[in-house]
């Protein structure tokens, strides 16, 4: 039976990755998705094709998550389907260097901080009118966040650590319209940006219980669950999905 039946999801960065596994397991699920992407149409469109045959409405936005006005374009095109139950924020930058690097990408850094936080906080904030009571708000993360396993990722690891904090006091926020707000951190994640067999992935995975990538539709599946009547009673919650890596 499908535990999202006609419910409607907006799903942010749901063109590849993690993103397009996500929007592939709630349309599995029943639910209609509506997800942006920036650069990559060829790809969100392809992921548009493979969810239409679970019967399920599905449509594709460009839209950066650091540009409010896009991103209500966006919101409002979800809100037309009925009130938006799930919101996914899945749309993120990685950009590295480290901190005594004279020659760091500041610009890239500055912009990273816009998408990966700030424009997170603004989209749950312009989707919160929009939202159900007894919504959900799921936030990927990085268990960066909590570990800095090679130099150069502080920049980065910090926009995570910042959405887990957003995360609980959004529980706070909100739990009296009974929406839950989560995050999720995955590990080490098969994507085109982070292959699993890439130059350094055998000795990332030194560090995995598993000794393996998981890969995006393990991330979906979690998803799915928070999305979930199964998790009603689950909210400021942050969950590792990283193959023991954080053991």
């Amino acid at each position: 039976m499908s535990k999202l039946l006609n419910k409607t999801a907006l799903v942010t960065g749901g063109s590849r990755g993690i993103g397009a596994g996500i929007v592939k397991q709630l349309a599995r699920e029943g639910a209609n998705v509506i997800f942006t992407y920036v650069s990559a149409e060829e790809k969100a469109e392809a992921v548009v094709k493979e969810v239409e045959v679970y019967g399920v409405k599905v449509k594709k936005i460009k839209a950066d998550t650091s540009n409010m006005e896009e991103m209500k374009m966006a919101i409002a095109t979800a809100s037309a389907l009925g009130s938006i139950d799930i919101l996914v924020n899945s749309a993120g930058l990685f950009v590295t260097g480290t901190v005594d690097d004279s020659a760091a990408d500041l610009d890239g850094f500055r912009h990273q901080w816009e998408v990966n936080a700030l424009g997170v906080a603004s989209t749950v904030r312009a989707v919160i009118p929009f939202m159900s009571d007894g919504g959900r708000i799921i936030t990927i993360g990085s268990t960066g966040a909590n570990r800095s396993p090679y130099p150069g990722i502080g920049d980065y690891a910090a926009t995570k650590a910042a959405l887990a904090a957003y995360t609980r006091s959004w529980a706070r926020d909100l739990g009296g319209r009974n929406i839950t707000a989560n995050i999720i951190q995955p590990g080490l994640i098969n994507t085109d940006m982070n292959p699993s067999d890439g130059p350094f992935s055998a000795e990332l995975l030194k560090a995995v219980a598993l000794g393996r990538y998981g890969n995006p539709e393990d991330i979906g599946k979690a998803v799915v669950f928070l999305a979930s009547e199964d998790a009603q009673y689950i909210t400021g919650v942050t969950l590792n999905i990283d193959g023991g890596q954080s053991a």
